[in-house]
């Protein structure tokens, strides 16, 4: 086939069968919590987020990323000049540690070996029934920026948060990065997650043919990648131009850290780059091979 003919079928959102497995995933996992009695009475939000909730997953993402968001705790950040008190919460003697516990012990009892304890997140094995699942428990974090609602209250960017069980606390925003996700693919003609599709599939076929510059590119790195794209690069009238389009911006603007510094994720709330230069130029040599590859 012709690279037009292969980006076109590359480009295809994922199945009906597969997303209807996702869901399986997180329903199993909502029925394990609620079995639970001392999950059942927390204020517990179940949902799906990355690739699968975007519909921009391809076959080799197989598992389905799910969320296990407790509201009655959060982790915080404050603007400069604003305290705890300032916003109204107090200190908790409840800690991660322990609702990821108390997490694992529902997961065991529903899934028994079916269910691993990794260092971020708890594997739940396919079946037949379902995908794979990475299942993170996480605490509501709130980003408190220092500006006030009409009524006088502190506002704050809402994500969620987790420690590792090596100790590091990473903060997601997943509502933030799919909303904007979703408009950009709006402004670009439902272009935007047709591109995303694409660049994962190449990447997993130059891993195929043993392309070493394609190892160790995350998705995620790939759709913040195009996030960053100008929508006009995108909304093309064939697949060739636009991942031409999409390469040759992405190579040039990735050469040097300083081009793509104040390069975003996806939420707009963290840094793509800007402090990991290691992960900019694993990129940019990325990008070049893509090019070659395809030989434009």
């Amino acid at each position: 086939m012709s690279w037009e003919d292969t980006f076109t079928t590359w480009s295809q959102a994922p199945s009906d069968t597969e997303l209807e497995k996702a869901k399986n995933a997180e329903t199993v996992i909502c029925e394990a919590l609620n079995n639970d009695p001392e999950l059942a009475k927390m204020d517990i939000l179940v949902f799906a987020q990355g690739s699968y909730k975007a519909r921009t997953n391809v076959r080799q993402d197989s598992d389905v990323d799910i969320c296990i968001m407790n509201r009655d705790q959060v982790f915080t950040q404050y603007a400069d000049g604003i305290r705890q008190a300032d916003v109204g919460l107090v200190d908790s003697d409840y800690t991660y540690a322990k609702f990821k516990d108390m997490v694992q012990r529902a997961l065991a009892k529903r899934f028994g070996t079916g269910v691993s304890r990794g260092n971020k997140a708890f594997d739940i094995h396919a079946n037949s029934y379902r995908l794979d699942a990475d299942v993170v428990p996480a605490f509501e974090h709130r980003w408190y920026t220092g500006h006030k609602d009409y009524r006088g209250n502190y506002t704050y960017h809402k994500g969620i948060a987790f420690i590792s069980d090596n100790g590091y606390r990473i903060i997601n925003w997943p509502e933030q990065t799919h909303e904007n996700g979703k408009d950009k693919h709006e402004r670009t003609n439902k272009k935007y997650k047709k591109a995303i599709r694409i660049l994962k599939r190449l990447r997993n076929s130059m891993q195929e043919k043993q392309i070493s510059a394609a190892n160790d590119i995350g998705s995620f790195v790939i759709e913040s990648m195009i996030w960053n794209v100008p929508d006009g690069h995108i909304n093309t009238t064939n697949y060739k131009d636009m991942i031409q389009n999409v390469l040759a911006h992405l190579y040039n603007e990735t050469k040097t850290n300083e081009k793509c510094a104040e390069w975003g994720e996806v939420s707009e709330l963290k840094y793509l780059f800007k402090f990991d230069e290691p992960k900019r130029i694993k990129a940019h040599n990325f990008i070049s091979a893509a090019w070659d590859h395809i030989g434009y």
